[in-house]
């Protein structure tokens, strides 16, 4: 098999189904940063709540 044996419709299948992988994995990655963007704001507030009961722990209110 040559290289010039490839149809045309191959190769433009070929190149189809690399722009959707390529979008598809655009999609997943801003995705992704969402998700990592809320649970970066989970974690200081996670914090402020362990903080505040090791000072209730602390003054023996807990």
């Amino acid at each position: 098999m040559d290289r010039a044996a490839v149809d045309a419709d191959t190769l433009l299948r070929v190149a189809l189904v690399l722009v959707v992988a390529w979008l598809a994995l655009e999609v997943v990655g801003e995705l992704l940063d969402v998700a990592l963007g809320l649970l970066g704001l989970l974690v200081p507030l996670a914090g402020l709540a362990l903080a505040a009961l090791v000072v209730r722990s602390l003054l023996d209110r807990l």
